[in-house]
């Protein structure tokens, strides 16, 4: 009886521990953010540049687009972090 408690116990521990395996955490999913938009607003900030000939409307545009990627992003993943496929 002891034994089998123990045993229950220990398939439960493991049961949370795989399960905070495959979810992230909200601070991971903002650091990813963070990283892919620097590579993003870069990408935009060269393109808007070439398109333009204007440093001030490249940064400009390359502003708001690290912004609201970012934001988007995060969300995105928070929500795909809910989904069991692929898991």
């Amino acid at each position: 009886m002891i034994a089998d408690q123990l045993i229950l116990d220990k398939k439960a521990k493991k049961s949370s521990f795989d399960d905070d395996k495959k979810s992230e955490k909200p601070v991971r999913s903002i650091a990813k953010a963070l990283s892919w938009r620097i590579v993003g607003t870069l990408d935009t900030l060269l393109i808007s540049y070439l398109l333009t000939g204007k440093i001030a409307l490249a940064a400009s545009i390359a502003s708001v687009d690290f912004l609201t990627k970012m934001v988007l992003y995060f969300f995105h993943e928070r929500l795909w972090n809910m989904v069991k496929w692929g898991k």
